[in-house]
């Protein structure tokens, strides 16, 4: 069995929105895409979860972004430590490494939407002592660090923004992530501001849950470009498992069930691109609709049978399953 590394799943969120509604699910076992059981069946070293903020929502719910986010992290906090002996919080290659000497799958804390810090390196810092190690830019909106690519138009083909870069408050973010040891994921960000991080880092960044453009054109994939730069980097993508970024739809309202041979085509065409240590593994679980093959987390080792069958030798399946990301954990977290 493989071990596994996930960079992206939305399971708290979704666990968080039931407790609100008064029909509590458990992260030992659920409906979800992931729980418990379903990481020890699919062979998981560690999961990264995501503190997702949806900022359409939260007029309705009456919270500031960064209101909205910490209570998110109390909640994750208080769900992961609920069962010590399966699963710990994990802020660094080296405690995740002693989760796995002590049978434990590790968890980290992600965010997805940087307007979550209200443009304040403060309240970054606040995340980042909660245990947050990895951090996107943006989500669909505009915020005050910068900018998504824009939405689709229906039968248009997709647009990709060139020009607006990231703000001087988003440049300044970058720098005290790098600092921090935070890890800086650029997937959801725009083409200009992809441009900019490159610009503006030194180390290997992630794009934790995208695919490739030239595969699938969609907005929330790579150009071949930014693979080769984040390759040079050392940084890794995640094969995304949504159905809309594996294949381009032909009823974008009932979308085609996302299959394995899907994501066996984004790997080798990464491989081709940027080399086999660009691939990693950003399932997006529990954060989309749509029907895909590998049903939820205890059905990974699938993937990894195909990728067999397709060619892929057992060192490189390692890597992508969680040697490359452990070596970006390795070297970016403290």
């Amino acid at each position: 069995m493989f071990e596994v590394i996930d960079m992206h799943c939305d399971t708290i969120p979704g666990l968080q929105w039931e407790t609100r509604k008064g029909e509590p699910k458990e992260i030992r076992k659920s409906t979800m895409q992931i729980d418990l059981e379903k990481l020890k069946q699919g062979g998981y070293l560690c999961q990264c979860f995501s503190l997702f903020t949806h900022l359409g929502s939260l007029k309705e719910l009456g919270e500031t972004p960064y209101e909205h986010v910490m209570k998110l992290a109390r909640f994750w906090q208080e769900e992961i430590g609920r069962y010590p002996e399966q699963i710990c919080q994990v802020r660094s290659y080296e405690e995740l490494k002693n989760a796995q000497s002590n049978g434990k799958i590790g968890a980290l804390m992600t965010v997805e939407e940087g307007a979550v810090y209200e443009g304040s390196l403060e309240k970054l810092g606040d995340l980042y002592e909660m245990g947050v190690r990895m951090s996107s830019i943006t989500w669909n909106y505009p915020n005050e660090l910068g900018y998504p690519n824009p939405p689709q138009v229906p039968g248009e083909p997709y647009c990709y923004d060139t020009e607006q870069g990231l703000t001087e408050t988003g440049i300044s973010f970058l720098e005290e992530m790098e600092r921090l040891g935070i890890l800086i994921d650029i997937s959801h960000l725009n083409d200009a501001g992809i441009r900019d991080v490159f610009a503006h880092t030194t180390g290997p960044v992630l794009a934790s849950h995208s695919d490739a453009r030239g595969v699938c054109g969609h907005a929330r994939n790579l150009s071949d470009e930014m693979i080769r730069e984040l390759a040079i980097r050392g940084g890794v993508t995640g094969i995304n498992f949504c159905p809309a970024f594996l294949r381009d739809q032909k009823n974008p309202v009932k979308r085609d069930k996302a299959m394995i041979s899907d994501m066996i085509r984004h790997m080798k065409y990464l491989r081709n691109i940027g080399g086999i240590e660009v691939i990693g593994l950003g399932t997006d679980f529990d954060g989309f609709g749509g029907e895909v093959e590998i049903m939820d987390a205890g059905g990974m080792q699938k993937l990894a049978d195909a990728m067999s069958i397709n060619g892929f030798t057992d060192g490189e399946i390692e890597k992508v399953f969680s040697g490359n990301v452990l070596r970006v954990f390795r070297e970016v977290l403290r």
